[in-house]
């Protein structure tokens, strides 16, 4: 595909909704390996993340060498900005995430996520000069928000009370994930996509070993369907992070962000599929709508508004 194709509105959405497919599916994934692999503390399943995560890099870094035909080498002024993309993307977000929902319900930390397109918008506002928030953004990313609330309604689903190491570590995941975003944006020609995606997946994921070991985690007892998974995890992440890499070179961060909304509308789609829970509720079709309502808005022309 060529560099215009891009930007054109159609790929950009079947792009964007594949990258979230391919993250909504790594929920039940996760859910399969803890199952599977007895993974039980914040420590081993941040050491988990870090196996995945860093055999992405791996793969995304073969790949990139085949597709490029050389050796991927970044500049040294790259260094700092892909290593800085790694601590953000791969390595906090996924340390507040885990830590977090140790602390939280399910439906809590799932809500509160999903606002991570929103918090896009906000931090593209505050940092970019040509990406600001106008009414009907604003507007769109409530109407998706609120599809995400709707399909994670459940009676006394929200519990008691918010604590910073729970509810709040999910918050700051999703800023941090926001943020991260924005520079993304900002080294997105420093380098070719393919190489801030091995890089930075490499870098973080390393970073994500390390933490798991310093807090005591362990993943034992690989089987071969247990190694298939991880490969699978492994790969949906180079696929994902590679392509969201190519979106935002050439397009507004808003633009592409905004479809993070739909991550959770298919984890619960495919949980359904790969783990039998119930999904064909009034709830989950209602939120689908939403979320495709507040996509559309935000991706209308100024002019049509």
């Amino acid at each position: 595909m060529r560099p215009k194709l891009y930007n054109r509105p159609a790929a950009v959405t079947a792009l964007s909704l594949l990258c979230c497919a391919l993250w909504g599916s790594a929920f039940p994934c996760i859910k399969l390996g803890y199952e599977w692999l007895n993974i039980n503390g914040a420590g081993s399943q941040i050491l988990f993340a870090g196996y995945r995560f860093f055999l992405s890099g791996v793969f995304t870094f073969l790949i990139g060498c085949v597709l490029e035909r050389k050796v991927l080498t970044m500049k040294r002024s790259s260094i700092w900005p892909v290593f800085r993309q790694g601590l953000l993307q791969t390595t906090i977000q996924y340390v507040c995430f885990y830590i977090g929902l140790a602390y939280t319900t399910g439906t809590k930390g799932s809500i509160i996520n999903a606002s991570q397109g929103f918090f896009a918008l906000i931090a593209a506002h505050v940092m970019l000069k040509n990406e600001k928030m106008t009414l009907k953004k604003t507007a769109g990313c409530i109407l998706g928000l609120f599809g995400v609330v709707v399909v994670n309604l459940a009676p006394g689903a929200w519990g008691s009370g918010f604590s910073m190491r729970g509810e709040g570590m999910v918050l700051i995941c999703t800023i941090v994930y926001a943020v991260s975003m924005v520079f993304l944006k900002l080294i997105a020609d420093q380098e070719s996509p393919m190489t801030i995606t091995a890089y930075q997946t490499l870098m973080g994921g390393a970073l994500l070993i390390v933490t798991g070991l310093l807090m005591d985690g362990q993943v034992a007892g690989f089987t071969g369907k247990s190694i298939l998974l991880l490969i699978y995890m492994a790969l949906l992440s180079t696929v994902a992070f590679s392509v969201w890499t190519v979106l935002m070179k050439y397009n507004p961060v808003g633009k592409v962000a905004v479809y993070t909304f739909t991550i959770p509308i298919f984890g619960t789609a495919l949980s359904g599929i790969i783990l039998g829970e119930a999904v064909l509720e009034w709830k989950n079709l209602a939120a689908l709508a939403l979320v495709c309502a507040g996509s559309i808005i935000v991706n209308r022309p100024e002019q049509d508004c």
